[in-house]
């Protein structure tokens, strides 16, 4: 049976078509009729199905480690609320939600906390992704409201991709902006980030800026414009206020192009260009992401970028607005309902007029009356003792918040914590005092919200395993237990949404942009067939809404947009001699957030199998360093260890590394161990984007490969990476001194010596194998100087119930006819080594590739590296 549901992964928010048997998902397809995607699914979308196995999911409630039932769960967390709260106040108590909650389980979640325990300490994740641009939106338009919608950058004639990497991040948006810039030739796209990423590929301009210029970048246009006489007169007259000053603010910063280029660190001649394209082109859609988000002034970095396109009048116009990419599927969702600790439900803020708005409409008992901590606050509340109590639900901290070993500190001292989680082995889930098993994509039932304001139903296609609840279910049963049963009687999700729409439109009359109450009388039928649509939905607008501020109105006092007088900041976080290099972190194309539902898909690793480091040419020679040596980056915070990757798309003096890796999948691989708690004080959220680490050559003795059978128990020191296989576990590992004798080191590593083994000198390579009931139960590939055979071969041998005699010594054999390969399309599983095999058998263009080998004919994230291969492949021919 098919289903149509919504992904879970980034915030496009497109629309999946999921195959059941027998409550099995076995295919998902994307779904041609949603309109952020039609048809299309990235390479994580792709592979849903494969991480919905019940393997390594929490099942069972416990209680310090002890599996009890859920009325002794649930009767213990709404004591340990009610205790705190008695003892020490309801600002002793916190929650600390998800963008991965569906908007039904975060409008409980806000409701409980902020309507009947009196404690607005509810923030979220998206505290680390969306929180600067919120700020910025409600500065500038009055609401945290996106302008524009998808069909804008296909309406374009300029497209500015501002700190966004969209082709390993927002892929599908990525591909219909290359399909724009197919059908419209005239269309330009400038791509303004410190690396060059994928991205790239589609830029006909890369500005390769100095981390954190990018308020002067913008200050610089700003006059520019104003100097050369493109600023849209009438409509800053007519519909803005503050446009004086800020232009006063931006000539003060950036008095010349001289300073603009000596501040950005990029050439006067590339600023020209990017100023004159701008001031041509009336159709211009800025989308901006993390890049300009995750710093220390980045509320002032999305203004700068919201001041150029007030200025011109670029707003509200098909092809024309500053457009924010939403970091997560239901980043924006958590955000309506409240789910951020400055903000109540509805969009509204905290005041006195609604606060009793809100209370009204909830006939609230004990309601918040001025704004909670923010995530990074809250968790230095928590190491202060301030707070005693709170629940995280759906997210992972301990690997996501800057400072980790602050946050380990603050939950460790934490007199109760409680977690949500649907996985069994997460780094927060060890911390937990109490586990409460959730369900999880495919189970859940609700709705999210994407980057364009639209509404899509994420439905339950199967039933959560072992003794797992919604969320929305936990929390209310929660709040009944504390007295709260007739406000939280909730019989589906249908219910708390229609709440939620009618809360929406209460006492609104037009004053709030942020407005479904069109949707407010929806039955459960009804919302069992809720197509997606875009808010505002009302009485005016029945069928939604695809731009905002078409008429030039604003939802400010004055009604006018604002422009806000910016002056260009330095990042916080300083290099010093000590700590010379700029770290700069973010995800990668396979892997999504902590891992805990890519990690479950062994083809998500055979892109990037390992924690690495991206850094320069000349910075890799000055550190004596090669592709794929060991490298630490450290500072007086912590330290990260992975495998080098050298490119000349990195600036000198900068290094990049994933965000993904945890204590679970790496030694040393969390990148927030190096991130300061340093954050913007308008809007809280992380400088996440510029560190200050140095680097050093990890010095290595020897390299591995060991694959264990499904269950093997390990003991790992030195070096590692847990690698996922189709049938067995891989690991990377490494040390910096030989064993004296690897028979014992198997013994005490793996907790048995060797069946078989081979070794070709005392500190020379080594292979070894162990059987258990003529079946594979784990190999050890040992090499000096880090190369290996292809591990699929290897890993197919651990689905053979039985080896023979002469299949066990052929896993021995010294040399493989089958050398080391890099994964390249993620989707068809195609490797370097048979597109090269492909461009020399005269397959040189990506029509032909994917007409041979399928590749890039599906997200189409490979086409820039199937690119670089064709032109090295070219290039070796002609040499």
């Amino acid at each position: 049976m098919k289903h149509k549901t919504t992904c879970p992964y980034c915030g496009v928010g497109c629309g999946v078509i999921t195959e059941v048997h027998n409550q099995q998902l076995l295919d998902v397809a994307g779904d041609v009729d949603h309109p952020a995607n039609y048809g299309r699914l990235c390479v994580k979308g792709s592979t849903l199905h494969q991480t919905t196995s019940k393997k390594d999911r929490l099942l069972i409630p416990s209680i310090d480690g002890c599996a009890v039932t859920w009325d002794r769960a649930l009767d213990k967390v709404a004591t340990q609320i009610r205790n705190t709260i008695d003892q020490y106040g309801p600002n002793s108590v916190a929650m600390y939600l998800s963008g991965q909650l569906l908007t039904e389980d975060y409008y409980v979640a806000n409701k409980l906390m902020k309507g009947f325990l009196g404690s607005a300490h509810v923030d979220t994740n998206s505290r680390l992704c969306m929180a600067s641009t919120v700020a910025g939106h409600k500065r500038a338009f009055g609401a945290d409201a996106v302008p524009g919608c998808y069909e804008d950058p296909e309406n374009a004639d300029l497209i500015l991709l501002v700190g966004s990497n969209a082709a390993w991040n927002h892929p599908i948006l990525y591909q219909r902006i290359q399909a724009a810039k197919h059908l419209n030739q005239t269309l330009r796209v400038v791509v303004i980030d410190p690396r060059k990423t994928a991205t790239c590929d589609i830029a006909d301009l890369h500005l390769p800026l100095r981390p954190g210029s990018d308020a002067a970048l913008f200050n610089a246009l700003l006059v520019y414009l104003a100097d050369q006489g493109h600023l849209d007169k009438d409509f800053i007259a007519r519909h803005t206020e503050g446009f004086e000053a800020s232009l006063v603010a931006a000539r003060a910063d950036v008095p010349s192009l001289e300073i603009a280029a000596e501040k950005t660190d990029l050439s006067q001649q590339n600023l020209m260009t990017l100023f004159q394209w701008f001031a041509a082109t009336p159709r211009t859609v800025s989308l901006f992401s993390q890049g300009v988000n995750q710093s220390s002034s980045g509320t002032d970095k999305v203004n700068s970028l919201i001041n150029c396109h007030l200025a011109t009048g670029r707003i509200g116009k098909p092809g024309s607005a500053p457009f924010s990419l939403t970091g997560q599927p239901n980043a924006m969702g958590g955000r309506e309902v409240g789910g951020l600790a400055n903000q109540l439900a509805a969009h509204m803020d905290f005041n006195p007029e609604n606060v009793d708005r809100v209370q009204r409409f909830w006939q609230a008992s004990h309601m918040a009356t001025a704004p909670g901590l923010k995530a990074l606050e809250m968790f230095k509340a928590l190491e202060a003792g301030e707070i005693k109590l709170i629940w995280i639900m759906a997210t992972n901290p301990m690997v996501s918040l800057p400072n980790t070993p602050l946050i380990r500190r603050a939950l460790s001292r934490c007199d109760q914590v409680i977690v949500s989680e649907s996985m069994s082995d997460t780094d927060t889930l060890k911390l937990a005092n109490i586990a409460l098993p959730a369900s999880s994509w495919s189970e859940k039932d609700g709705t999210v919200t994407n980057s364009e304001r639209r509404i899509s139903r994420q439905r339950g296609v199967v039933l959560p395993p072992g003794e797992a609840l919604h969320d929305w279910q936990i929390i209310c049963e929660v709040a009944k237990r504390l007295g709260f049963a007739q406000a939280f009687d909730y019989q589906n999700p249908a219910e708390i949404f229609a709440e939620h729409a009618a809360l929406s439109g209460f006492e609104n009359e037009g004053k709030r942009c942020f407005d479904i109450s069109g949707l407010s009388e929806i039955s459960k039928s009804e919302y069992d067939r809720l197509q997606p649509l875009q808010w505002p939905i009302n009485a005016s607008a029945r069928e939604g809404t695809a731009r905002l501020f078409d008429t030039g109105n604003f939802y400010t006092p004055s009604g006018k947009a604002r422009l806000i007088p910016i002056t260009s900041q330095e990042p916080l976080q300083r290099l010093s001699m000590d700590q010379p290099l700029l770290l700069n972190t973010g995800r990668i194309r396979d892997q999504w957030h902590t891992m805990t539902r890519t990690g479950r898909a062994p083809s998500l690793f055979r892109h990037r199998d390992e924690p690495f480091v991206e850094l320069h040419p000349e910075d890799a020679k000055h550190h004596l360093l090669q592709n794929f040596d060991l490298a630490t980056l450290s500072n007086a915070q912590g330290q990260f260890t992975g495998s080098v990757r050298i490119t000349s798309g990195q600036r000198r003096g900068e290094v990049f590394v994933p965000m993904h890796w945890t204590q679970s999948f790496s030694s040393e691989g969390r990148c927030n161990a190096l991130i300061q708690s340093i954050s913007d004080p308008i809007s809280g959220q992380p400088e996440s984007k510029q560190g200050a680490v140095k680097l050093i050559k990890h010095d290595t003795a020897w390299h591995a490969r060991l694959l264990t059978r499904p269950g093997v128990q390990v003991n790992l020191r030195g070096y590692w990476a847990r690698v996922p296989l189709e049938h067995s576990m891989g690991y990377v590992l490494a040390d910096d001194h030989w064993p004296l004798n690897w028979n014992d080191w198997c013994q005490i590593h793996l907790g048995q010596s060797a069946d078989l083994q081979l070794q070709t000198a005392p500190e020379g390579s080594f292979r070894a194998v162990s059987l258990a009931q003529g079946r594979l139960s784990w190999m050890l590939l040992v090499s000096p100087n880090n190369q290996f055979p292809d591990l699929s071969r290897l890993d197919r041998e651990f689905a053979h119930l039985t080896l023979t005699d002469r299949q066990t010594h052929d896993l021995l054999r010294k040399d493989s006819e089958e050398r080391s390969t890099q994964l390249i399309c993620s989707c068809f599983q195609v490797n370097d080594q048979s597109i090269r095999q492909a461009i020399v058998a005269g397959a040189e263009s990506i029509e032909s590739l994917g007409k041979t080998l399928k590749c890039g004919t599906n997200c189409g994230s490979c086409i820039p590296e199937l690119k670089a291969l064709i032109a090295q492949e070219v290039e070796d021919v002609m040499q």
